[in-house]
C-alpha cells in the first residue's frame, strides 16, 4: 500500500487542486438548494471534461513534454492565448480559493471577523512551503490531505443516509430562472476543476518523471484516472451532504465566508456530534489548503514556462517572479471582495466556464496532431466524446451570454 501511494503523485495533485471550492462550496450549495436535482449536471460535466483533462497526462506520457511545449509546436500563438487567458483569470481564482481557506481557518482558530489577517497568513505560509519544498513536499502533503478528506466525508455521508432528518429531492431538475441558471453555469465551471488544470497536470507529470525514474508511462494514465475518480466521488459526497442535511431544513447557506465555513462544519457535527467539530474543521481546512497550495504553485510554474518557450531561453528566478506577482495580485483582488465570498466565487467559476471551450479545443488539436505518437492519439470513442464536449461547452457559453 505504501509503495503504491509513493508512486501516485500528479493524479492526487490534480485531486488536490480540484477538491476545494467546487466541492466544499459549490457542490454543497447545489445539494442544499436543489437536493439531488443537479446530480445530472455533476455527472455530465465530469464526463464531458474527462478527455480534455486526460490529454494532459496522455501527451506527457507519450512525449515526455508538457502541454505548453506541445502548444509551441502548434504555433507560439497558442502560448500567447494561454498566457492571456491565464493572466485574466489566475488572480480571481487564487483569491477565491484563498478566501475560502481563510474563512475556515478563522472559524477554527479565532478572529472570525478578520479574514484579511488569515488571508495574508495563508498566502505567506503557502509561499514558504513552495519556496522551500517545491514539488517534492507538495507531492507528499497532498496524499495526506486526500486520505483525510476521503475518509471523513465517507463516514459522514453514510451516517447522514442512515439518520435522514428531512425529506430530500431526488427529481432531476433544470433551472428555469436566471439566478439558478447562473448558479448552474458557475457549478459546472469548476466541476471538477477549471480546464487549465490539464496544463498543470502535464507539468506535474513531467516533474514526477524527473524525481521518480520508475514512474512508468502506463502508470501515468492510471494515476490520473485514480485522481479523477476520487474528485468525482467526493463531489457526489459533498452534494449528498448538502442534500441530506441542509435541503428541507429551511436553512440557507450564507454568502459570507466566515458564516458559511461554520455552517459547513456544523453539517458534519450535526451528523457525528459536537466532538467532531475540530476534526472536521481541520479536514476542511487541509482540503482548501491543498487547493491554495496547488494553484499557487501551478499558475506561476505554467506562466514562467510559457514565457520561456516564447522567448526560447530560460528565465532566471522566473518561478519566484511569477509567484510574487500572483500573491500581490491576489491581495489586490481580495481588497475589492473582502466580505463577498459568494460573488467572488461566482465570478471565478463563470470565467473558468467561459474559457473552457478554448482550452478544450487546444488540447484536442494537440493530441490529434502529428506531434503525438499514433498509439497515444484518441480512440474513435474519445474523438466522439471530445467533439461532443467542445460543442456542449460552446453552446452552453452562447446560451449563458444570451441570458445575461
Amino acid at each position: 500500500m505504501i509503495k503504491f501511494l509513493r508512486k501516485l503523485g500528479p493524479g492526487l495533485l490534480f485531486a488536490g487542486s480540484a477538491i476545494g471550492v467546487s466541492h466544499l462550496v459549490q457542490s454543497t450549495k447545489a445539494g442544499a438548494n436543489f437536493g439531488f436535482g443537479l446530480l445530472w449536471a455533476l455527472i455530465a460535466i465530469n464526463i464531458i471534461k474527462f478527455p480534455f483533462f486526460q490529454f494532459g497526462p496522455r501527451y506527457a506520457a507519450a512525449t515526455g513534454e508538457n502541454l505548453l511545449e506541445g502548444y509551441k509546436k502548434l504555433g507560439k500563438v497558442f502560448l500567447k492565448i494561454y498566457i492571456t487567458l491565464s493572466f485574466a483569470t489566475m488572480f480571481t481564482i487564487q483569491t477565491a480559493v484563498t478566501v475560502v481557506t481563510a474563512a475556515i481557518a478563522s472559524s477554527l482558530f479565532g478572529y472570525g471577523n478578520n479574514i484579511e489577517i488569515w488571508t495574508l497568513i495563508i498566502l505567506f505560509f503557502c509561499f514558504l512551503i513552495l519556496l522551500v519544498g517545491k514539488f517534492t513536499l507538495l507531492d507528499k502533503l497532498i496524499k495526506i490531505v486526500i486520505l483525510i478528506l476521503t475518509t471523513t466525508t465517507l463516514i459522514v455521508v453514510i451516517n447522514a443516509f442512515m439518520n435522514l432528518e428531512y425529506n430530500t429531492n431526488w427529481v432531476q431538475v433544470f433551472p428555469s430562472n436566471s439566478y439558478d441558471i447562473i448558479f448552474l453555469i458557475a457549478f459546472m465551471g469548476w466541476m471538477p476543476a477549471p480546464l487549465d488544470v490539464s496544463i498543470w497536470q502535464s507539468i506535474w507529470v513531467v516533474e514526477k518523471q524527473k524525481i521518480t525514474p520508475d514512474f512508468e508511462k502506463k502508470s501515468i494514465l492510471k494515476d490520473f484516472n485514480i485522481g479523477y475518480i476520487v474528485t468525482t466521488l467526493l463531489a457526489i459526497g459533498f452534494l449528498s451532504l448538502g442534500s441530506l442535511i441542509m435541503y428541507g431544513s429551511n436553512t440557507t447557506l450564507s454568502d459570507n465566508g466566515g458564516t458559511f465555513s461554520i455552517q459547513l462544519i456544523e453539517m458534519y457535527t450535526s451528523s457525528l456530534g459536537e466532538w467532531s467539530y475540530f476534526v472536521i474543521g481541520i479536514a476542511a481546512l487541509t482540503t482548501m489548503l491543498s487547493t491554495t497550495l496547488t494553484t499557487l504553485d501551478a499558475s506561476p510554474r505554467a506562466m514562467n514556462k510559457s514565457v520561456e518557450l516564447i522567448c526560447d531561453k530560460p528565465i532566471e528566478s522566473g518561478y519566484n517572479y511569477w509567484i510574487t506577482i500572483l500573491i500581490l495580485g491576489t491581495v489586490i483582488v481580495f481588497l475589492f471582495f473582502t466580505s463577498e465570498m459568494n460573488e467572488l466565487v461566482r465570478i471565478a467559476t463563470i470565467l473558468s466556464f467561459m474559457t473552457a471551450p478554448i482550452y478544450a479545443l487546444m488540447n484536442y488539436l494537440l493530441i490529434c496532431s502529428k506531434y503525438t505518437p499514433v498509439n497515444y492519439r484518441p480512440t474513435i470513442f474519445i474523438h466522439f466524446m471530445s467533439i461532443f464536449g467542445i460543442i456542449f461547452l460552446i453552446v452552453f457559453n452562447i446560451w449563458y451570454i444570451r441570458i445575461l
